[in-house]
Parts: structure tokens; C-alpha cells; sequence
């Protein structure tokens, strides 16, 4: 008996990980997607002159600021695809960012880690006990993790965190040891190469040499580990059984019950992995301060949630929405001027949805898209340096902005953020 899997096109199936690696159209039309920005990025930059748009320390920078966001992003994407609305991310990156501090004075960054996520998971099964078994409203249980969270943190700073520790009622001790950090062999051994051609500001050689040594060097073994749990999550929700059983929970949890799947327990388990990522998003910032500080999240669950929404609901596009917003948040600290470059990016990039709404015969938004390219252009010709509160503004205006374009062809799961009661359809 025959035992390969077909797809529904007929062909052998060739398993989850070469279905994702080769991906059919919609990764290849993503490929080329990025491959356009990347040399629309690189026209900009020539035009403009403003060289710290793909420098090397720019996108290390923005690395940095995008895995907080991603790995909260992640954690929503979680508890979400199993029917949970997780507004509390916020609140259990605050826990995480405590645990993180107070396990890694003790025992170095390994028990930062563990114990970030697990302050992190505590807040996930706390939301999962209101939620899940007492059918609170979900938002209402999430808003009330963020406000007990932080009463919760400066209650154990105030009891653990002493003077003869090194620490008070605001921060932590010093973590007693440093996670390591590593770069790729062939990238960085050797001469600068890298740093050379970045250094000559060639057309696209250049940008690409920037982004290759902002992405490969320095890099920390937590850096790895969230990118990677992209793809890992991407796998175990679209390519397994226990992935379709749990996204079956978010869309018709009583049809997935009726099936003998274990509703109940897979919306626990997907909010305590929810809260765990948030929590291990808090490791990662004391990590980069090499200290826990009160308010240290400075509401970046919020903007996961944010991510989370602009990817539709997908990792590659939380993905996506956490590098935008880390990416715009670093070049306004690298250099306030090529914050004005971006207007230029932005004009052609809404002249060319002018061009494609004129064509799809959508004359009213093709005429407001070009109104306000026009609007960018003049912008970017007439405006030397914008004022320093509208540049600090930047990440969260190009965030809403993002949003508003992307919210045409959302689709959050059908049962998200609904209280499922076994027999009541």
C-alpha cells in the first residue's frame, strides 16, 4: 500500500520543511518583494545621500529593537490562533523582564533566560485561568495582567532587590555573567571585506555588503534563537496535526470539539507559550542593559500586538512588522536627517499603489494615494530637518500608517477572543 501524501494539485507531497524552504508562488512572490524594496531602498539612499539608511550599524540596530517586538508578536500569534485575545502581552513582558533580573544576579544569563520565561509563562497561565476556564472577557483579563503586573514586580523589587544586593526598589543587581554573542565565520574572519565595499557607497553592492555586516556580526545566541522560532513557529502551526488542532480552536472550537480535539487544554497550552514568548521578548532587553529596570518594556507588548495585526495573523508578517518598526526606530537614533529620506521612499512607494489602484480602475484611492505621494515628494524637496519630537514620533507614525494601508485584507481567526463553553454552539 502506497503511503505518499498528495497535495491538492495532485503532486507528491514533499514534507513541511522542503514545502517551506521551496514554498510554491507565495514565498517566491515574497522573495521578489523584498529584492524590489531592498533596490528601492538603495535608489533612495544614492538620491538622497543619506548613507545611514542601509548602514551597517543602522540594521544591527534595528535588529536589536525588532526581536522585543517580534518575539511578543510571536507570543500573540499563539495565543490568538487558538481563539485567546492576549492584551496582557505587555504585562507578561514586564514579568519576564523581572524574572530575567532577579534569577540572572544570581545564576548568569542561563537563569536570566529560564527565569524570564518562566515569570513570562506564569502570566500566560494566569490569563488562561480567567479566560479559558472562568470565561472573563478577554480583554478586560489582559488589561488587568498589565496593571498587576507592574504592582507585582515593584512589590518583589521593594522585598528582594536590597542595597546589600546591589539593587533597589526600581532595578536589579547586575547579571552575573554576559550571554555570548558569536559572528559568521566566512563574513567576519579575515580583512573587513564587508566593511570595505560598504564603505564605497556603490549602487546596491554597497547596501547589500551594510546589510550582510549589520546581520552577521555581533550577534546574540538570543538573536538566534527568536529568529529562528519564526519558521519554528510557522511549522508546528501550518505543517503538523497538533498545529491544525490548535489553530482548529481559533477558528470553530465546537466543531473541533465534536472531533475529540482538546479544546481546553490546547488554549492553555497555546496561552502559557504566549506568555512565555512574551517573557522571554523581557529577557531579551536585560540582556541588551545588562540590568532589569522599572518600565523597561516601555510598551513594546503593545506594539507586538501592533505587529501582530499588520502580519495578519502569520509569522512572516509579524515578522515583517517587527523589523518595520525596528527599523524606523533605529534610523531615527542613528542620524534625524535620513528620517527625511523616508519621505521620498514613501512617495514612490504610494505612486506606485496610484498606479496600481488606476489600473485595478479604483480611481478615488488612486487619486488619494497620489495626493499624498505629491505630498512626500515636496516634503522631502523642501524640508532640511524635521523638528526632534515629530522624529522620536517616527516608528509609531510609520507603524499607523502601515496599519492603515494593511487593514483592507485582514482576517483575524473567526472564534478569536470569543468565551467557548462546551455544548453551548
Amino acid at each position: 500500500m502506497s503511503t505518499t501524501a498528495t497535495t491538492r494539485t495532485g503532486q507528491p507531497s514533499r514534507g513541511p520543511l522542503t514545502d517551506l524552504l521551496t514554498g510554491g508562488g507565495r514565498v517566491r512572490r515574497v522573495l521578489w518583494l523584498l529584492v524590489g524594496l531592498w533596490l528601492l531602498f538603495s535608489l533612495v539612499r544614492v538620491v538622497s545621500g543619506e548613507q545611514e539608511l542601509t548602514s551597517s550599524s543602522t540594521l544591527a540596530a534595528a535588529l536589536l529593537l525588532a526581536v522585543p517586538i517580534g518575539l511578543a508578536a510571536l507570543g500573540g500569534l499563539w495565543s490568538e490562533r487558538a481563539g485567546v485575545v492576549n492584551i496582557g502581552l505587555e504585562g507578561m513582558m514586564i514579568l519576564g523582564t523581572w524574572g530575567a533580573g532577579w534569577a540572572g544576579y544570581q545564576w548568569g544569563w542561563v537563569g536570566a533566560v529560564a527565569g524570564g520565561v518562566v515569570f513570562g509563562a506564569a502570566g500566560g497561565l494566569l490569563h488562561a485561568i480567567a479566560t479559558v476556564t472562568f470565561g472573563v472577557d478577554h480583554v478586560v483579563s489582559g488589561v488587568a495582567i498589565n496593571i498587576l503586573a507592574g504592582g507585582v514586580v515593584r512589590f518583589l523589587s521593594e522585598l528582594l532587590f536590597t542595597e546589600d544586593t546591589g539593587g533597589g526598589p526600581t532595578q536589579s543587581p547586575s547579571l552575573a555573567s554576559d550571554p555570548p554573542s558569536f559572528s559568521l565565520p566566512v563574513l567576519s574572519s579575515g580583512p573587513d571585506l564587508l566593511g570595505d565595499l560598504e564603505g564605497r557607497h556603490w549602487f546596491l553592492v554597497s547596501d547589500l555588503a551594510g546589510l550582510l555586516r549589520g546581520l552577521t556580526n555581533g550577534v546574540g545566541l538570543l538573536t538566534l534563537l527568536a529568529v529562528l522560532l519564526i519558521p519554528v513557529s510557522y511549522l508546528l502551526l501550518w505543517r503538523t496535526a497538533f498545529g491544525l488542532r490548535l489553530r482548529s480552536c481559533g477558528e470553530n472550537p465546537a466543531a473541533a470539539d465534536s472531533l475529540g480535539v482538546p479544546v481546553y487544554r490546547l488554549k492553555y497550552l497555546a496561552v502559557i507559550v504566549s506568555g512565555a514568548l512574551a517573557g522571554l521578548g523581557g529577557v531579551f532587553l536585560v540582556f541588551v542593559a545588562g540590568i532589569y529596570r522599572e518600565g523597561q518594556t516601555g510598551g513594546r507588548g503593545f506594539i507586538g500586538l501592533a505587529a501582530l495585526i499588520f502580519g495578519n495573523w502569520r509569522p512572516g508578517g509579524l515578522a515583517a512588522g517587527a523589523g518595520l518598526f525596528g527599523f524606523a526606530d533605529a534610523l531615527q537614533l542613528r542620524s534625524q536627517t535620513a528620517v527625511v529620506a523616508l519621505l521620498l521612499l514613501i512617495a514612490v512607494l504610494l505612486a506606485g499603489v496610484a498606479v496600481y489602484q488606476a489600473v485595478r480602475r479604483k480611481l478615488t484611492q488612486a487619486g488619494l494615494a497620489g495626493v499624498f505621494g505629491v505630498a512626500a515628494l515636496v516634503g522631502f524637496l523642501t524640508i532640511d530637518r524635521l523638528p526632534e519630537g515629530i522624529v522620536f514620533f517616527t516608528p509609531h507614525l510609520t507603524t499607523l500608517l502601515v496599519l492603515s494601508l494593511a487593514s483592507q485584507r485582514l482576517r483575524m481567526p473567526k472564534a478569536d477572543g470569543l468565551v467557548y463553553r462546551r455544548g453551548e454552539h
